[in-house]
């Protein structure tokens, strides 16, 4: 039997706050902290590629550090008992500090109040109606009827006879508790709801969007449109990994985790509709349809459907079809009646989140080609007009969500949002407070700034000779240590914690790779179907992190393609657009399935030009340099490798 330990965290603000745990030898310090019941990131996926999950061993026998500890914590802290939580095996009782404390608060999280129907100018009709009858209960001994079938012969003829086993269970007590006024609910003339008393005023749906890295939702009424509520936060399945790939990874070949995965997102999901309703002053019984949309992973997950062969070549999904199942079914205890919707997906990695923002930007109606990008953990990319669209996936990881960089933190308060470089580094923090990390929008920003002030070659690697030439306070920014050189975009006394906010060469090509990744995808599709720069009539940003970015610098760093900034137009948070129209409308809502099986997929991996466009696509613009047409990138070497292998 193995041996047993005692893990024992203490509160990093030292106000003697300590959870315990129990765990078998052989497990991580990042298992303890999640049997404790800490929410620990490890946005790497537990790869020890990140410092999410930074500890620091109090008291107990410290393991020997591994490669990964040195390579992300350094010699300095490595001697100082600081290790990372997913590669540090529990050999004995211990003591340990979560570092840095979890400090980002105040989200920003992009939702809209403008009604769905009101922006894009469709008829309303759900699909859920509601029925105000006058049934009596059977009197007659002799010529007995049954309560569904005296309810039955009050509703119209179209209403399926057939019921679920919830329903039924409400027939007797709403037949007989207000003298038979039922108020029955349908769903595409199926009854899904019998309640005693009139409640036909009350006809709420929510649409949610379930993002890798944040889930918001908006609580809609179903009669006006309105948005009565918009709810969102941190999926709390990050704790697991921040990218696709690492969540695949983890619950891949493993029920269990699949089950933890799954658990995180309907607690959630169930949190969400009751702040919702509690803050519209409605009751989640209420609440009669949703609309889910997400990636093909968050989709699968939310079903409890095995993703083991999404991360798998050719990345197939299990299921392609739009998808209906009872509140029950999942199970969404907060919203009992509601019928659950989940968009179509196209392909592999190009989700029901990217159907939405198809219906949302009626990319499929433009008569010019257009193109419209989902910037973030799982970019997707959309281009064509009407009669061909054409879609791929770029797997642009965690780095522009702020992880796996060494002060990287998600857009809230404190963190740097955007910067400005002239004689010296300005920069503006969400909230006004002093700076605790940086943002997105705010490495993207400083890239852009860090090449055109000089201070970073358009290779992305940091000025090492003719520092001089620079303004004397730039030159003081600049840190050589021990891993590499560091750029201080906030010195420490300024700072919200006891450290400077740098960026470092790591961060740079932390960026560079998802960036590129973004810029590929775009100029793939450009590629295969023949469109330049200059055919392309509207580049569309999409999502909450796109609707943050200073276009000027998202062209700078090679984000976006090099277009005159009046092309490049923000959709705002197209996906949750996007459910909120499939949940106001049944006719836009089957035209995504109509829509899904017609789109063309480019699998980027492997394509023979894919490596080739990547790599170019690392480099950033100078000064004056022009970006060459996505489309025709230059061949860097002859007969340059094509791309090996990788999902999209």
């Amino acid at each position: 039997m193995a041996d047993t330990f005692r893990v024992t965290f203490v509160d990093p603000e030292n106000d003697g706050t300590e959870r315990h745990t129990n765990v078998e030898d052989g497990k991580t310090l990042l298992d303890a902290a999640h049997a404790a019941g800490i929410a620990m990131e490890a946005t790497c996926g537990a790869r020890g590629r990140c410092r999410s999950c930074r500890v620091k061993v109090v008291s107990g026998e410290v393991p020997p550090p591994t490669i990964q500890d040195t390579v992300q914590l350094g010699h300095d802290e490595v001697r100082e008992n600081f290790r990372l939580a997913c590669q540090t095996k529990v050999i004995e009782d211990c003591v340990a500090m979560a570092l840095p404390p979890r400090s980002e608060s105040g989200h920003q999280i992009l939702a809209s109040d403008v009604s769905a129907a009101d922006a894009h100018g469709f008829v309303i009709h759900s699909g859920v109606e509601k029925h105000l009858l006058n049934a009596k209960a059977p009197v007659s001994e002799h010529n007995q009827t049954a309560d569904w079938e005296e309810v039955l012969a009050s509703l119209p003829t179209t209403v399926d006879r057939q019921i679920t086993l919830d329903v039924m269970r409400k027939i007797p007590s709403a037949l007989r508790d207000k003298g038979g006024v039922i108020t029955a609910t349908t769903f595409n003339n199926r009854v899904i709801d019998l309640e005693a008393g009139d409640s036909t005023e009350h006809l709420y749906g929510m649409a949610f969007d379930i993002g890798t890295t944040s889930i918001v939702g908006s609580l809609i009424d179903l009669t006006s449109g309105e948005c009565l509520a918009n709810v969102g936060g941190v999926n709390p399945q990050a704790v697991y990994g921040g990218d696709l790939m690492s969540r695949i990874a983890y619950a891949q070949f493993d029920e269990k985790k699949l089950a933890t995965l799954r658990a995180r997102a309907l607690n959630a999901i169930n949190d969400f509709v009751k702040e919702a309703c509690t803050e519209a002053g409605v009751l989640p019984n209420h609440v009669y349809k949703m609309v889910v949309v997400g990636n093909t992973c968050m989709h699968h997950v939310l079903l409890g459907i095995d993703v083991s062969y999404v991360g798998l070549a050719p990345y197939a999904p299990t299921v392609n079809e739009a998808i209906v199942v009872s509140a029950g079914e999942l199970p969404l205890k907060a919203a009992p009646n509601a019928q659950v919707c989940l968009l179509p997906i196209v392909a592999g990695f190009v989700g029901a989140d990217t159907m939405a923002c198809v219906l949302a930007t009626r990319i499929y109606e433009s008569e010019e080609i257009r193109a419209l990008v989902d910037i973030g953990t799982n970019g997707e990319v959309i281009m064509g007009r009407r009669g061909r669209l054409m879609a791929c996936s770029a797997p642009a990881g965690p780095a522009l969500e702020g992880a796996q960089v060494r002060h990287g933190m998600r857009g809230a308060m404190g963190a740097i949002e955007k910067v400005e470089i002239g004689d010296d580094v300005c920069c503006a923090v969400i909230g006004d407070a002093p700076a605790i990390g940086i943002c997105g929008s705010g490495l993207i920003d400083a890239c852009a700034k860090l090449v055109e002030s000089g201070i970073m070659e358009t290779s992305g690697r940091f000025l090492r000779k003719g520092r001089e030439n620079l303004p004397q306070a730039l030159q003081d920014r600049f840190l050589d240590v021990s891993g590499g050189i560091e750029f201080a975009l906030v010195d420490k006394d300024k700072s919200g914690k006891d450290e400077a906010i740098t960026v470092t060469q790591s961060d740079i090509r932390q960026i560079q790779l998802a960036k590129s990744a973004i810029f590929s995808g775009i100029a793939m599709l450009q590629k295969v179907m023949e469109v330049s720069d200059d055919d392309l009539h509207e580049l569309l940003m999409c999502g909450g992190f796109g609707n943050y970015i200073n276009v000027e610098s998202a062209v700078k760093i090679r984000l976006v393609p090099n277009l005159p900034v009046e092309k490049i137009t923000y959709a705002g948070n197209a996906a949750l657009m996007g459910a909120q129209i499939a949940l106001l409308s049944e006719d836009e809502r089957n035209r995504a399935s109509e829509l899904a099986r017609t789109i063309e997929h480019v699998g980027l991996a492997t394509h023979p030009d894919f490596q080739d466009i990547f790599v170019d696509a690392m480099s950033f613009l100078g000064n004056g340099e022009a970006a060459e047409t996505s489309a025709a990138p230059k061949r860097r070497r002859a007969g340059g490798r094509r791309a090996a292998a990788g999902g999209d």
